[in-house]
């Protein structure tokens, strides 16, 4: 695999590159839901400058403003000095990641033991997620209109939950099975409570009447005592379940990864690596001429449908609303022009080569862990089905911008051929007829719940993104 190399690393990079990382840790930390992402994506943006669109009635040359929708998905604008028809530099990424969701009914207790019934999000191996520490985090919108924030498992403070699994000693039958039906979706449902039994267990209520002289009283309910911890730390009745919006994510913080601290192990890093230092490029840059766009969406791991994913109108609609308030004024035609003049980075993860699976992949077109910000032609699955597939002239150019400030990229693709695929929001973005490419971070271990990066290709892609937006 070639890898184009910087040498323009001072002592101030390495500097600037450290504080960088522990940042991108600590958003990894409080960003493990795409709701918590916004959050922070907002404290961040307005501490640069930032307004909420709706606070403005009209933009100039020089404004800086955010869009976002239902809390998942953002968008930010840096106004330029040139016609906004002319098109904008744009850098997208996602902020979603696998994980288990709680169905709407979720709690329910079998033989003593209460459990969070669940809903996989995304691709995931099953198997990977038993026996890990696991946190709750998400809201619970309550019918008066109250939203009550979750997070349990977190703090040092904080119980921890678990889906359990089968000992060896009993997984004879387990073990003949594939990895894809080790453990079912329907097996996922996470530990949630335990109430200690009795004798009074397994007797009819007329039994423990009679045991007891006393008139006959239900058994001890386990699922009751949940509801009463929930009731008296959030104020939640059981009936909020129904309109709740809990994620269940592996418990515990990002660490450094490797005894020479080299990488970086966390859950999310797909694609919250690329948001990071996308969002952290737009607000490290003035924009020129071309208006500087960064969005990050919601929903691309299920195949960015819904309002908040990049199939959706919400990007257009944003940069609707910010071309209303321009001296020129919406139009219809000026929307089209804007979109179709656009270049974009899909600011998307790839799947970094494993040496111990290297029969997967083509070494000569893999991207490497410390090989720089990685760019993808395409991606898609076996005959690049799915993907919008890069102009070679845009790739040229860029090459031109990257050899320019002294970023290390490399090209790659996902896998060998027919082997499997993936896909990013690129060609969504793509068909308003723009130039884009993917470029993003390499991940070993993708979708498992702890991932994992090189510190230095997130360095060399926040480089990459900051000199995109100066085109």
């Amino acid at each position: 695999m070639k890898v184009t190399k910087s040498t323009k690393k001072t002592e101030k990079t390495a500097v600037s590159g450290k504080k960088l990382v522990e940042s991108y840790k600590a958003f990894l930390d409080a960003g493990k839901t795409e709701r918590e992402c916004v959050v922070q994506i907002i404290a961040l943006a307005e501490a640069h400058g930032y307004k909420d669109i709706a606070s403005c009635k009209s933009l100039e040359p020089g404004d800086k403003v955010y869009v976002q929708k239902m809390n998942k998905a953002i968008a930010l604008f840096e106004i330029g000095k040139g016609s906004i028809e002319d098109g904008m530099n744009i850098l997208g990424a996602h902020i979603d990641s696998p994980r288990l969701d709680a169905k709407q009914n979720p709690l329910y207790e079998s033989d003593c033991i209460t459990y969070l019934n669940t809903h996989y999000y995304g691709g995931i191996k099953k198997y990977q997620w038993v026996t890990l520490p696991l946190a709750v985090h998400g809201v619970v919108c309550k019918a008066d209109g109250t939203v009550v924030q979750v997070n349990i498992g977190e703090d040092a403070d904080d119980p921890v939950f678990c889906i359990s699994d089968i000992l060896p000693h009993l997984a004879q039958d387990q073990m003949k099975k594939t990895g894809a039906e080790i453990i079912k979706g329907e097996d996922l449902d996470v530990i949630f409570g335990l109430r200690i039994p009795s004798e009074k267990d397994g007797k009819t209520d007329d039994e423990e009447g009679k045991d007891s002289g006393k008139k006959k009283k239900g058994k001890a309910d386990g699922k009751k005592a949940i509801l009463e911890l929930l009731k008296k730390k959030y104020n939640i009745e059981a009936d909020d379940l129904k309109s709740a919006e809990l994620e269940i994510v592996p418990a515990g913080a990002a660490r450094d990864c490797g005894l020479d601290r080299s990488m970086i192990l966390g859950y999310g890093q797909d694609d919250r690596s690329c948001a990071f230092t996308s969002v952290a490029a737009m607000l490290e840059s003035s924009a020129g001429k071309r208006t500087n766009c960064c969005i990050c969406v919601d929903k691309e791991e299920i195949g960015s449908v819904g309002a908040t994913g990049m199939a959706s109108h919400m990007f257009e609609n944003a940069v609707a609303e910010v071309i209303a308030r321009l001296p020129e004024g919406y139009s219809e035609l000026s929307l089209r022009r804007s979109l179709a003049n656009s270049i974009m980075l899909s600011s998307d993860v790839n799947a970094a080569y494993d040496p111990k699976n290297s029969s997967l992949y083509d070494k000569d077109n893999s991207s490497s862990l410390g090989g720089g910000l990685v760019l993808n032609k395409y991606t898609g699955s076996r005959g690049k089905s799915g993907a919008s597939d890069a102009n070679p002239e845009f790739i040229a150019r860029l090459r031109g911008v990257f050899d320019k400030a002294g970023v290390s990229y490399q090209m790659a693709e996902l896998g060998k051929v027919d082997q499997g695929g993936g896909g990013t929001i690129a060609y969504l973005a793509a068909k308003y007829g723009m130039n884009v490419l993917d470029a993003g971070v390499a991940v070993l271990s993708m979708h498992a719940p702890w991932e994992i990066i090189a510190k230095e290709d997130l360095i060399q892609a926040y480089a990459g993104y900051k000199a995109f937006l100066k085109i």
